[in-house]
């Protein structure tokens, strides 16, 4: 997204008591081309001026959040800490939420995300984020 219109759509949120999450799916750029095919460079730089010109105007109701899809075999603890400390070097108090993955369209061929899978991530953005939760727990397997 052009930085001219994040920063109106930031400015609506902020005017309506909404937020902004940002579907962080990656660290890896090999990863985002390979699964996306698009650099999530763009993703990154846009989260980080959101965060950085934002996040303190509210901070009770987070005008920032973020969420990945713990993808089995792709999205691990590594890709979800390096996700983390990203986040956190913006701010710790960014709300980060891991969601459970279920097989559908193209990656039917996919198990849906394991209980063990989304604990390891979640200890794993932990160590870098003060506001981490599994998210549509009930598709864990």
């Amino acid at each position: 997204m052009n930085s001219n219109y994040l920063d109106r759509a930031m400015q609506l949120s902020l005017q309506t008591g909404g937020n902004m999450k940002f579907d962080l799916k990656f660290w890896s750029e090999g990863l985002a081309r390979g699964i996306c095919g698009i650099s999530n460079a763009q993703s990154a730089r846009n989260f980080d001026r959101v965060g950085r010109k934002y996040f303190e105007a509210r901070t009770d109701v987070p005008v920032l959040t973020a969420s990945t899809l713990l993808i089995p075999g792709y999205v691990d603890e590594n890709e979800v800490g390096s996700i983390a400390e990203f986040i956190s070097s913006i701010d710790e108090r960014i709300p980060y939420s891991l969601l459970a993955f279920y097989p559908q369209y193209m990656m039917k061929d996919l198990p849906t995300t394991s209980r063990e899978q989304a604990l390891l991530c979640r200890d794993a953005a932990s160590k870098h984020l003060k506001r981490v939760r599994i998210g549509n727990e009930y598709l864990l397997s």
